[in-house]
């Protein structure tokens, strides 16, 4: 019997074997082999003393949430611990001015009768880090205006290490770049942090050149909130895939809400990571954490919708009783490995047969929980039917197709549905973000519906879309909602879409370049929440303009 504090999919990376684990795209996210350990992420009620006799390391997060490192061979005793409630392990995480400016209202509100600048607030921005060194985040003095820099990624004591902004100044009056990066080594190597931190909050002052900088507060590429001081989370990656993970994303939400809650200041964050692993209704522990510290202290989390809109990587339909429906999902030459995950109600019979490119046909599957293992020509199945779990009323069934060789079998398999007795007949499949898959890789007939990544399918942050500011038509990428809740009300998503396509902005390193995506769109609202609680809580026209108040305006 699988342990129903367990997440499905760690219950059957448990089951699985270390070499399918390495053959999984996600199976062995969060395990260390050479120490046999797992990162993961628990919600738990009292305190966590007999976890920490049990783990190696213990976090403990905000709201009775926390992240933890523990072997292997001590997580049945885990799940026996009573104030231990549930289980999940990390899932991968994936990336998601000026014309943006003015369609997006904000030249207006920093004209004489607003003047809003973000003074008095903070901008969080957890991504790859960013490029301190910029003008764009330097006061006119020179002066940085991050108030905290924390590198997961960082040699330290604990997780990574954190850069207070003396220690950032001391760097940037440092003579020469080598004395610099000693003082402060933290480095945005990708740059989407650094453009993702220009649009929500940058001053463009990059664009000036000699004395210029020093006579100018803003320049044209300046950002949304160019006067809101600055909290920036690098995300750690542990693995050399270097892709973050949830657990590091969750610390990070922790730190910064912390941080805003010990200065004393509103706080607006910016996620402009997801994926598209869960039943994208709001209840995995991330999505459950995100809305729990919405409302601590006065923030408001800002997440991008992704850029899943037209990967191809969902489709869903509803069957009738006794009715059959065949699924057709295109796998391109070279693929190393991809899943399925197929959610449905717990009340609806369902069986499930595959078909192989080559007409070999397993299946139906026995609906009996925990894992079953089948092989078809060249590739292996491992094949997990969920229990119910406290949070979920829907079941999934997730599909890992393993190469036995290499590659999985190039062509067009088949997902047959056959159905009993439903009440329901509802049913969604959503693939792996495009982002992992060969171009071509999915459903031959998609649905773009349900293609928002979590977490921004949390009920109480922003969810955040993009459109093309210069034609004002909707990006066709943009992640699309709706959400649909544990009682299966459907909830509107993205809550708004702000200008995400080639939008100009500051680029590690120096100057400034065009980028597109949500990813980029996130930190317009990001900025304008910050906006919002300038002239609500610092100016005292609203002192309650944050979390639900500013998720209403969207």
């Amino acid at each position: 019997m699988q342990n129903q504090k367990l997440e499905n999919l760690l219950n059957l990376a448990m089951d699985a074997t270390e070499e399918e684990r390495e053959r999984s795209q996600i199976l062995e996210v969060g395990y260390n082999p050479i120490d046999r350990e797992w990162d993961l992420i628990i919600k738990y009620s009292g305190n966590l003393e007999e976890v920490r006799e049990m783990a190696s390391r213990v976090t403990e997060l905000l709201n009775e949430f926390a992240v933890i490192t523990i072997k292997e061979s001590m997580i049945d005793r885990l799940t026996e611990l009573p104030q231990v409630e549930y289980i999940e392990k990390p899932k991968r995480l994936y990336f998601q001015a000026a014309n943006g400016r003015r369609v997006s209202c904000i030249d207006s509100v920093q004209e004489t009768r607003f003047g809003l600048y973000g003074q008095g607030t903070l901008v969080a921005v957890i991504d790859s880090g960013i490029d301190y060194t910029l003008p764009d985040f330097c006061n006119a003095d020179g002066s940085t205006r991050i108030r905290y820099l924390w590198d997961q990624s960082a040699p330290g004591e604990t997780l990574g290490t954190e850069y207070s902004s003396e220690q950032i100044n001391e760097a940037l009056q440092a003579q020469s770049s080598e004395l610099r990066r000693e003082l402060v080594p933290s480095m945005d190597t990708s740059g989407h942090g650094t453009a993702v931190a220009a649009i929500a909050a940058g001053n463009g002052r990059g664009g000036f050149t000699g004395t210029e900088v020093e006579k100018q507060q803003f320049g044209l590429y300046a950002g949304v909130a160019p006067k809101s001081e600055l909290i920036i989370v690098k995300l750690g990656t542990p693995r050399q895939e270097g892709f973050p993970r949830t657990t590091e994303l969750m610390l990070g939400v922790d730190y910064a809400v912390r941080k805003a809650i010990e200065l004393g200041l509103p706080m607006a964050i910016n996620i402009s990571f997801g994926n598209s692993y869960g039943s994208h209704n709001g209840q995995s522990l991330l999505e459950r954490y995100m809305d729990s510290v919405a409302g601590l202290g006065r923030s408001c989390i800002c997440v991008g919708a992704g850029n899943e809109g037209k990967g191809a990587g969902h489709t869903a339909g509803v069957l009738a009783s006794g009715e059959e429906q065949t699924i057709e999902l295109a796998v391109q030459e070279r693929e190393t490995g991809l899943n399925v995950q197929v959610w449905k109600a717990y009340t609806d019979e369902m069986k499930i047969s595959l078909i192989n490119p080559s007409g070999v046909r397993v299946g139906p599957f026995q609906e009996i929980l925990g894992p079953q293992r089948f092989t078809v020509g060249q590739t292996e199945i491992l094949l997990y039917y969920g229990a119910p779990s406290p949070y979920s009323i829907r079941q999934e069934i997730f599909i890992d197709f393993l190469p036995r060789e290499t590659y999985v079998a190039p062509g067009i398999w088949q997902v047959v549905l056959n159905a009993g007795k439903v009440v329901s007949g509802r049913y969604d499949l959503w693939l792996p973000g495009s982002s992992v898959l060969n171009p071509g890789t999915g459903f031959t007939k998609p649905s773009p519906e349900v293609t928002i990544t979590i977490p921004s399918t949390a009920s109480r942050v922003i969810t955040v879309g993009a459109y093309d500011a210069r034609t004002f038509t909707y990006a066709d990428f943009s992640g699309r909602g709706p959400v649909t809740e544990p009682d299966f009300w459907e909830v509107v998503k993205p809550d708004i879409a702000a200008p995400g396509v080639r939008v100009t902005t500051a680029a590690a390193g120096g100057g400034y370049a065009e980028f597109t995506g949500t990813s980029f769109a996130t930190p317009f609202v990001t900025g304008s929440a910050a906006l919002l609680m300038e002239w609500g809580i610092v100016k005292g026209n609203d002192p309650y303009l944050y979390d639900a108040v500013i998720i209403g305006l969207s």
